[in-house]
């Protein structure tokens, strides 16, 4: 088994609390009624809130997924951190056991928000993921982020 390790990060105008609530803790609401057209729905498999939760994200046909399954492995809210792992669905493939992300918003000095995610890409023996071949993934998160920072740009008064 063998580990690769990628990091990213996004700055928004947008304050970190706000981020966080809007993609971290409202996501399975707010995702799917801003993306209807590529997000079908995000349900609760288990748990409620919180370390141990399991949520299935299910995609509609104009994706090339089909759907994920997202465990949290750490929420807190305090320091505007989640940890979660993806721990089935498509992206997996043949060569992927699993995918821990940490994901973590930090103020910015201009009063935005710096949203850093560490992805672990835990591998099926001793395969190796080079970053070119998880590019369509990282762009299709940006796009995500994006679209949820424009609803709150657009809404100051959601989440404030």
């Amino acid at each position: 088994m063998g580990v690769s390790t990628f990091t990213q990060e996004y700055t928004s105008p947008v304050a970190p609390s706000r981020m966080f609530k809007a993609l971290i803790l409202d996501s399975s609401i707010l995702i799917p009624k801003l993306l209807p057209e590529f997000i079908k729905s995000v349900q609760v498999i288990q748990g409620g809130e919180g370390a141990g939760t399991i949520e299935q994200v299910n995609f509609t046909e104009a994706s090339d997924l089909k759907y994920v399954k997202n465990r949290i492995e750490e929420l807190d809210k305090d320091n505007l951190v989640c940890k979660y792992t993806l721990i089935e669905g498509d992206p997996l493939g043949d060569k992927l056991d699993s995918i821990a992300y940490e994901v973590k918003f930090e103020a910015a000095s201009d009063g935005g928000s710096i949203c850093k995610i560490t992805s672990n890409y835990i591998t099926i023996g001793e395969f190796s993921i080079e970053e070119e071949a998880i590019k369509d993934g990282k762009d299709k998160a940006l796009g995500i982020y994006k679209v949820v920072e424009a609803y709150l740009l657009e809404n100051p008064h959601v989440y404030a």
